[in-house]
């Protein structure tokens, strides 16, 4: 029996949100559940997730973002067309019942610098009809989010290897 429609946040400054997400997603794909995971603020085809997906059962990648870094205090007109192009998105795949849970990866940075209005992203997320787990990810997650999210995870970076110089490692950290 799948009994859905939660809101998850994973959110904070430590390392280990997306991976999270996709942890869940591994262990719901064992029990029969679809996945759709859309991503605001990549498009690279090189992340482990996005080679991954063709091999697990219902699992589905859309990466709605672009492959550059975005200027947080002053985005770029085309990083807010894609969020809200892949926002419009998000919506359709939510509302149309091919999923049981719809990870919307990145979406708190996308409503932190203004690319989304956290308040719009809340409201319909509440009112949706169809029972969808929903996972959002994200430093910064928007105090309108966590007011309506059912679980909510505060990452804690303690201590990592850039610190020491370790540059992103493939198969670790994408």
């Amino acid at each position: 029996m799948k009994d859905l429609g939660l809101i998850q946040v994973y959110t904070g400054n430590g390392k280990g949100k997306t991976t999270a997400s996709l942890g869940l997603a591994f262990r719901a794909s064992g029990h029969g559940f679809k996945t759709c995971m859309l991503q605001f603020m990549k498009e690279c085809p090189d992340y482990g997730e996005v080679k991954a997906a063709g091999f697990l059962p219902g699992f589905t990648v859309l990466q709605v973002g672009r492959n550059d870094f975005v200027d947080l205090a002053d985005p770029d007109p085309i990083d807010i067309d894609l969020a809200r192009t892949g926002w419009e998105k998000a919506k359709t795949v939510i509302d149309s019942g091919d999923y049981d849970i719809v990870i919307l990866d990145e979406i708190n940075v996308a409503m932190a610098c203004g690319l989304l209005a956290a308040a719009d992203v809340a409201a319909f997320l509440t009112a949706r009809k169809r029972s969808v787990e929903i996972i959002l990810t994200g430093r910064y997650a928007p105090p309108e989010i966590i007011a309506v999210a059912h679980l909510v995870t505060d990452m804690q970076e303690i201590k990592h290897p850039y610190q020491d110089g370790i540059p992103a490692r493939q198969g670790i950290d994408y």
